[in-house]
């Protein structure tokens, strides 16, 4: 057995998917509460401070005439944990691709066909690595050549959208929206309450596993070093 089958292998979701009250992840659920003005903000918190800065500029990002002014919000620990535990390269090539490929909701229309062209891989390879990705939750496959980002690890609010006839239409998707949609589902535990802590159990159950070999290999090497300078 090789080792990515072993960590696979390890990698099982918690039985309890329920979220702790004090769960960052329960803030993806509540929606932003509007303001006023700043005495009902100072209402809200007493006994904080509020301060209040400059006028942020406008940002800038990369885009094409097809998805002009869009971007991703990617959870970091995310990345972290993708990061360490998947150790070929094909996975996270996937990953970046699904993410590139969202559109407002998460949502991402590629088929696995689109996936092996635009990754120059054959199609045969894209199915099982992309099983592996959607096997931890982080991805759903929603109908055929559709798929959708667990809205947690990486989302698309919004983008503008070309039409047919030269113009735009901003389209916006709420995180909480797509949240509760996915919950309210007949989805596995692990999508609709998405957790990484059984990757980063397998992250140290594999790092355990590589300082045991490497603690037998250096014994060896010492017995072999011991047994050829007592037969000087």
């Amino acid at each position: 057995m090789s080792e990515s089958q072993r960590r696979r292998r390890t990698a099982r979701p918690a039985p309890n998917p329920g979220l702790a009250p004090d769960d960052p992840l329960r803030g993806f659920g509540e929606r932003l509460a509007k303001i006023e003005g700043l005495d009902d903000l100072a209402g809200r918190y007493p006994g904080r401070e509020i301060s209040v800065g400059r006028q942020r500029q406008q940002l800038d990002f990369y885009s094409d005439a097809e998805r002009p002014n869009a971007f991703a919000m990617v959870a970091l620990e995310f990345f972290l944990v993708i990061a360490q535990y998947y150790r070929e390269a094909l996975p996270l090539r996937l990953i970046l691709l699904l993410i590139a490929g969202q559109r407002a909701g998460g949502r991402i229309p590629f088929t696995q066909e689109d996936m092996a062209e635009l990754l120059d891989v054959p199609r045969q390879k894209v199915s099982p690595a992309l099983g592996e990705i959607m096997s931890h939750g982080i991805v759903i496959k929603i109908g055929r050549g559709v798929y959708q980002f667990n809205p947690p690890y990486s989302y698309v609010a919004a983008e503008l959208v070309r039409l047919s006839d030269g113009s735009t239409e901003y389209v916006q998707v709420d995180q909480a929206d797509a949240l509760a949609q996915l919950r309210a589902a007949a989805l596995p535990d692990l999508v609709r309450f998405p957790s990484l802590q059984h990757m980063r159990e397998a992250i140290e159950e594999f790092r355990k596993e590589r300082a045991e070999k490497r603690r037998e290999r250096r014994e060896r090497f010492e017995a072999m070093t011991m047994h050829k300078e007592g037969e000087r």
